[in-house]
C-alpha cells in the first residue's frame, strides 16, 4: 500500500506535540515514527488486506456456486445408447455402453494410443459395439489422451455407415467417484476405469443425477478453490446441489441414494430407506406410500413430497410439483373445468388464464399463488426445466490448433467461467480464452452477466499460438468491411 507517509507523521505529531518549541519535540516525533512504521502501518495493512481477501474469497465461493449450478442445470440427453469413453495412454482407453436409462449394457478396454498403438484392433471393436448396442453418441472425457482419442473417434465416423456424434466431457471428479464407496456399492463387478467410463456417459444422460454422486469440490468449476475455507465453500456447495435438484424435481423410482439425500427433508439414512423399500416392495405409485418408508415421518413427509415425481403413478398429478396438501385444490380446479389430469395437459393454464385467477382462487378458497403454480403444473406433469436451456453442442469433426486464424467464426461451449473472462471448448483439444474485455461491446462488469456454464456461443479468433499453446478469442463481432 502506497500511503501518504508525511501527511500521517504530520497529523499524528500535531496529536501528540501540544508544544513544538519543546525540547522533547524531536524525540515526541521518532517516537510518533517509530510507532507508525513498526506498529500503526503494518497494522492497517494487514486489516485492508484480510478485508480485501475476505471480499475475493466470497466473490470466488459465489462464482463457483454460479458455475456449479449451471454445469448441474445442463440439459440431459435422453433417449440415446452412449458410449463412454475415459482415454489414457499406456493403460488403454476404457469404454463403457450405457443404455438410455442408464444402464450399463458392456465395458471394453483398447489401446489405440501410445505406446501400444493398436489404432485397427481398437476400430475393429468400436464399429462391433455401435453395431451391436445402436449406438447414436460417444461421450469422450477431456483428460490425459483425450486429443489423441478424439482425433481416432473421427476417422473412425468417417469409416461407418451409422449417424453417430461425439461430445467432449469434462471428466472433473469421475476418478474421485469411481474409487469411492458410493461407486464400489454401485458397479461392485467394474474396475476402477469402468466405473469412469461409465459416469463419463451417464454425464450426459443426465448431468444433475451423476455428477451429485461427487463431492462439489472435486468437480473442478471455478477458482482459487485451495485458498477458500473449506467449510465456508462445502456448505455454499451443497446449498447450489440441493437447490438445483430440488428446482428439477426427483424420480423417486429410479433415483439414487445420493440424489435422493439432497431432497428437502431426506437425509442419507432415509435415502437409503427409500431405496431399500422401493427394491422390496416395488416401484412407488403414490406419494402416499412413502408413509410406509421408515425413518420418513410426516415432518420429513411434508418437506420432501412436493420434491418427488412418481411417472407412470396411479394419478397424473404424482408427476408434478403439486403437493399433496394441495391435492385437494388441485382436483376442484379440475372438476370447475370437467377436466381429467390427462385432459388438463397443455390447455388448464390457458383456461385457468382466461377466466381470471382472482376469481378462480375466491371461488376455490386458494390462495391465488398457489392456484397458479398448481394450473402450470397439472398443464405440464413431468417438466423438467432443463429442456428449455439450450441443448450440447455435438460434434463429428475436429480441428487442430494451426487450423485456427484470426477471424474465424466458431461456435463453442463454455467450459468456465471466472472473474476475468470464460474458458470455451472450440473442438480444439485446449480450450480458447475470452477475457472478460471481449465479451460485449458495452462495459461487462462480471463475465456471469453476459455467459454461463454449458453456453453454446459463437465466437472469433483473435489469436492461436501453437508455442504457447494459447486461444484468445472475442464474443465481439469483427468490423465488416
Amino acid at each position: 500500500i502506497d500511503a501518504p507517509v508525511d501527511r500521517i507523521l504530520s497529523y499524528l505529531d500535531r496529536k501528540l506535540i501540544t508544544a513544538p518549541s519543546a525540547p522533547t519535540a524531536a524525540v515526541l516525533h521518532e517516537v510518533t515514527e517509530d510507532a507508525y512504521n513498526r506498529l500503526i502501518a503494518p497494522a492497517i495493512e494487514r486489516e485492508i488486506r484480510n478485508d480485501l481477501f475476505e471480499k475475493a474469497e466470497d466473490g470466488a465461493i459465489r462464482v463457483f456456486g454460479k458455475n456449479l449450478e449451471q454445469l448441474l442445470m445442463q440439459p440431459p440427453i435422453a433417449g440415446q445408447v452412449v458410449l463412454g469413453w475415459d482415454p489414457a495412454f499406456r493403460t488403454g482407453c476404457k469404454l463403457a455402453v450405457v443404455d438410455p436409462t442408464g444402464k450399463v449394457l458392456d465395458t471394453t478396454v483398447i489401446y489405440p494410443t501410445a505406446p501400444q498403438n493398436r489404432v485397427d484392433e481398437a476400430k475393429a471393436v468400436l464399429k462391433k459395439l455401435i453395431s451391436k448396442y445402436h449406438i447414436t453418441l460417444i461421450s469422450l472425457g477431456n483428460g490425459t489422451a483425450s486429443r489423441e482419442s478424439e482425433q481416432i473417434i473421427v476417422q473412425l465416423l468417417k469409416e461407418i455407415p451409422e449417424t453417430v456424434q461425439y461430445i467432449i466431457v469434462n471428466e472433473a471428479g469421475a476418478s474421485v467417484y469411481s474409487a469411492s464407496k458410493l461407486a464400489t456399492e454401485e458397479f461392485p463387478q467394474f474396475d476402477v476405469g469402468q466405473r469412469s467410463a461409465a459416469s463419463i456417459a451417464r454425464r450426459l444422460q443426465d448431468p444433475l443425477a451423476e455428477l451429485v454422486k461427487i463431492d462439489p469440490k472435486a468437480i473442478g468449476v471455478g477458482q482459487y478453490q485451495h485458498d477458500l475455507k473449506a467449510a465456508e465453500l462445502d456448505a455454499a456447495l451443497g446449498g447450489v446441489v440441493e437447490d438445483c435438484v430440488n428446482s428439477v424435481g426427483v424420480d423417486v423410482n429410479t433415483a439414487s441414494v445420493s440424489l435422493l439425500s439432497y431432497v428437502a427433508g431426506i437425509n442419507t439414512t432415509v435415502a437409503k430407506n427409500i431405496v431399500a423399500y422401493r427394491e422390496e416392495n416395488g416401484a412407488f405409485t403414490t406419494r402416499a406410500q412413502l408413509k410406509k418408508v421408515p425413518r420418513l415421518g410426516p415432518k420429513a413427509f411434508e418437506q420432501c413430497a412436493g420434491f418427488l415425481r412418481i411417472p407412470g403413478g396411479k394419478d397424473l398429478i404424482e408427476n408434478t410439483g403439486v403437493h399433496p396438501e394441495s391435492y385437494d385444490a388441485a382436483r376442484a380446479l379440475l372438476k370447475h373445468f370437467s377436466l381429467t389430469p390427462a385432459e388438463a395437459v397443455g390447455k388448464l393454464l390457458t383456461l385457468a388464464d382466461a377466466e381470471g385467477f382472482a376469481a378462480l382462487a375466491k371461488q376455490l378458497n386458494v390462495g391465488e399463488p398457489t392456484l397458479r403454480d398448481i394450473a402450470a403444473e397439472l398443464s405440464r406433469p413431468g417438466r423438467d426445466p432443463r429442456d428449455e436451456l439450450p441443448q450440447v453442442l455435438m460434434r463429428s469433426d475436429v480441428m487442430d490448433l494451426k487450423d485456427l486464424q484470426p477471424g474465424m467464426e466458431l461456435r463453442g461451449t463454455v467450459r468456465n467461467v471466472t472473474d476475468f473472462g470464460a474458458f470455451v471448448d472450440i473442438g480444439v483439444h485446449r480450450d480458447g480464452l475470452v477475457h472478460i474485455s471481449q465479451m460485449a461491446q458495452r462495459r461487462v462488469n462480471h463475465p456471469s452477466e453476459v455467459v454461463r456454464v454449458g453456453d453454446i456461443v459463437t465466437v472469433w479468433v483473435l489469436e492461436a499460438d501453437a508455442k504457447t499453446n494459447r486461444i484468445s478469442l472475442t464474443m465481439r463481432p469483427p468490423a465488416k468491411g
